[in-house]
């Protein structure tokens, strides 16, 4: 168990939360007061970043207390984490609710298809995409947090390249479930479509758009199509 030490806040909050993990199985009521203190934590870092984001803070937009912070959660990074775990959760279920009903019922593909096709597809996918200005500015925070520190480095590492590897299983299986493969490695091919759609959105933020969603789509929409539709190809029959 961590030992507060002192009259260090942070050291007391920390052995709160330790003594709060030992409590067996996590109850209805502590789930909505995670989910809340998740919910205000990514307005306030969004807007505030989380070096900047006092504690208070966030207890404060969500309604509670620093004892409900640290019975949750032992530092702001700890929160940071849990809070992109479950943000890219979400990301990945919507986008898999699409791709179910979007490409499943196209049925088996005989040739390739067209880059129209592909048109469509990006555009209806990039649709659905939720709070995509947020979710850039939360990104950029978490790199700064782990370029300058090391030991969060390892963590966020394994939480992008765990997202990265989960898309592209997920875009992989869709892929074949139509009969069509990617040409070159699917985590490479992931790795592509991210790094374009972060891009984009970091130079509409940048350049003041008045809506971010439809500048980062339209600048998308020059390139990722194309991008696709040339790395797509149809499954050879001796590999179905």
């Amino acid at each position: 168990m961590v030992q507060a030490t002192g009259r260090d806040p942070a050291a007391q909050g920390a052995a709160r939360y330790a003594a709060s993990r030992g409590g067996g199985r996590e109850t209805a009521r502590r789930a909505r007061t995670r989910e809340r203190l998740m919910d205000a934590a990514y307005r306030v870092f969004s807007e505030q970043g989380i070096n900047g984001a006092a504690i208070e803070a966030i207890t404060d937009e969500a309604g509670f207390t620093r004892g409900a912070f640290y019975s949750n959660f032992a530092s702001k990074t700890e929160l940071f984490f849990a809070l992109t775990e479950r943000e890219n959760r979400t990301r990945l279920e919507t986008l898999r609710q699409r791709f179910d009903s979007v490409i499943e019922p196209l049925g088996r593909a005989r040739d390739k298809p067209s880059r129209e096709f592909f048109e469509e597809m990006v555009a209806d996918l990039l649709s659905t995409q939720p709070d995509t200005r947020q979710w850039c500015l939360m990104l950029g925070e978490f790199r700064l947090l782990a370029m300058r520190d090391p030991e969060v480095a390892p963590r966020f590492l394994e939480s992008a390249r765990t997202f990265r590897q989960q898309l592209a299983e997920l875009t992989e299986a869709t892929a074949r479930s139509v009969g069509l493969r990617f040409v070159i490695d699917p985590v490479h091919l992931t790795r592509l479509l991210i790094d374009q759609y972060e891009s984009a959105m970091e130079e509409a933020i940048l350049s003041g758009a008045a809506d971010p969603e439809s500048a980062t789509r339209e600048t998308i929409m020059h390139t990722l199509p194309t991008l696709l539709h040339s790395l797509t190809d149809v499954v050879d029959s001796s590999e179905a």
